[in-house]
């Protein structure tokens, strides 16, 4: 059961299991040192002071090719039941979430497990693992692609690394001001208080249909 009811009395849900707070943190590290050794490859610093310009390389590029491991751990085997139901969600989109999202929050919204800015940076975050490791093959083993595939992997892994920096920050700014939010992804837990204010459908629905525990 998801809905336990702890010594204080406050009924708590399970938002996040082992599986997927692992998975989070995997890859929250993974994004860490890719944008660490990203700083110096682009810019250059006295990094090369430390350490040289080639390990620096070499960390980032199989970094970057173990980026998708953790996520796709997450999703096989009947350990990642959570993770696949989770994804459906972030998939899934009702006229509702549709409305809040181009009247930017100003509708009514009873929101689901994830809000349509969770969603989305859900969306953001799988799409960039499956662009920066595409367009970083293309620049790491450029003798098997022609030269306009290589330019334009050149610019788009550019464009999309500043973008992956800005929505990074934003998503810290976001975790450390919805405390709630972020405490879940450590503990796991969430309080029906909180379920009832930020995510009453998915309360409705755990308290109709609870799922399986982790």
């Amino acid at each position: 059961m998801t809905l336990t009811q702890a010594t204080s009395e406050t009924v708590r849900l399970l938002r996040f299991d082992r599986v997927q707070r692992c998975a989070h943190w995997v890859n929250a590290a993974l994004f860490g040192v890719l944008m660490t050794t990203a700083i110096p490859l682009y810019f250059g610093s006295f990094f090369g002071l430390v350490w040289p310009r080639h390990l620096i390389a070499q960390i980032h590029l199989w970094t970057g090719v173990a980026l998708p491991v953790p996520i796709i751990v997450s999703l096989l085997g009947p350990w990642g039941a959570s993770m696949r139901r989770d994804v459906r969600r972030i998939n899934m989109w009702t006229r509702q979430e549709m409305r809040w999202m181009k009247t930017l929050g100003e509708t009514p919204l009873v929101a689901d497990k994830f809000n349509p800015g969770q969603k989305l940076n859900a969306i953001f975050v799988g799409a960039s693992i499956v662009i920066m490791l595409a367009t970083g093959s293309m620049l790491q083993w450029f003798r098997f692609f022609p030269v306009p595939w290589r330019e334009g992997a050149t610019f788009v892994h550019d464009v999309m690394s500043f973008a992956i920096f800005v929505v990074v920050f934003g998503h810290i700014v976001m975790a450390l001001t919805h405390r709630g939010s972020l405490r879940s992804i450590f503990t796991g837990w969430v309080s029906e208080s909180w379920a009832a204010k930020h995510a009453p459908a998915w309360l409705t629905e755990e308290k109709t249909n609870p799922a399986g525990n982790d």
